[in-house]
């Protein structure tokens, strides 16, 4: 902004946290409507349990959730059922060139896509590689296998490229990971 006399003053960005990954959450919001709506698969969005603590009541209306906390730990992102099998997943983005952090999938996650698993479901994780664009799709059996078999901190890009499935984006569905299911579980037998 350039204020008389020349003085120049450069306002400060403000730095928001809140919506990191929800490039790739739209993405699957837009493919599950699309899957829903062409009767595909039924798979929504979990909602994340919270107690609210304050709220500030303008009116009734336009009341202002001020203070909230988390009730218990979320389990994962995505859940619904395809072809009669129940499905589970956790959706991440990375903005590394060389690997998945696991600090970004936390132990209860885990675990609960190992009981997914153990009950006959289809778990797996979606990891969007920012910069690359490209998005994988890891079953939980292979996500397992890393984790239990190594005592790194992330699945390096390597990891993914081997032994994850790329996801093409396309028009419509956006993120079409009913297409891996289908090639993992599904195969047609002639």
């Amino acid at each position: 902004m350039h204020y008389p006399a020349g003085v120049r003053v450069e306002k400060k960005k403000d730095v928001y946290y809140g919506n990191r990954g929800m490039t790739l959450e739209n993405d699957l919001n837009d493919t599950n409507n699309y899957y829903l709506i062409h009767d595909i698969a039924i798979v929504h969005k979990k909602p994340t349990p919270i107690t609210i603590n304050r709220v500030d009541y303008k009116s009734r209306s336009d009341a202002i959730i001020r203070e909230a906390r988390f009730k218990i730990p979320s389990t994962t992102d995505y859940n619904g059922i395809y072809k009669g099998k129940y499905i589970d997943f956790e959706a991440k983005e990375t903005k590394s060139k060389t690997s998945f952090p696991l600090s970004n999938i936390h132990q209860h996650q885990i675990d609960h896509l190992r009981s997914i698993i153990n009950h006959g479901g289809i778990a797996f994780i979606i990891v969007r590689f920012i910069c690359f664009n490209e998005t994988y799709y890891l079953d939980a059996n292979d996500l397992f296998s890393f984790l239990d078999n190594n005592d790194r901190k992330s699945i390096p890009y390597s990891f993914f490229k081997e032994k994850g499935h790329l996801i093409l984006d396309r028009y419509n569905p956006r993120v079409d990971y009913i297409s891996v299911i289908d090639s993992l579980y599904f195969k047609e037998v002639v």
